[in-house]
């Protein structure tokens, strides 16, 4: 059964892959190979991506409680690259989900 957990953990994996290829693949090829389709391809589905896992963090701040606690960690493992796997793995073993 898909829950608001199960998405938000599958907004996160698929926004930080994304903020990945975006920091670590693009963004060199965009300025040591002055070619940037690729920051143009990637950049939009990062973006939605973001905003989604912002908007799921709060969703789940209302009705999941360790979310209720951790919601300013949640936020800000969305701007450090890495940070949403790390998330998922503290979240997986504080909640046993």
């Amino acid at each position: 059964m898909l829950s608001f957990l199960n998405i938000f953990r599958v907004v996160a994996f698929l926004e930080g892959l994304s903020y990945i290829l975006l920091l670590f693949i693009a963004t060199p090829i965009k300025y040591f190979g002055d070619d940037p389709q690729y920051v143009k391809m990637l950049g939009m589905p990062h973006g939605l991506l973001f905003v989604l896992y912002i908007i799921l963090v709060f969703m789940l701040k209302m009705e999941n409680d360790w979310f209720k606690s951790n919601y300013k960690f949640a936020l800000l493992m969305s701007i450090l690259p890495f940070g949403t796997f790390y998330l998922d793995w503290r979240l997986k073993k504080e909640t046993k989900a």
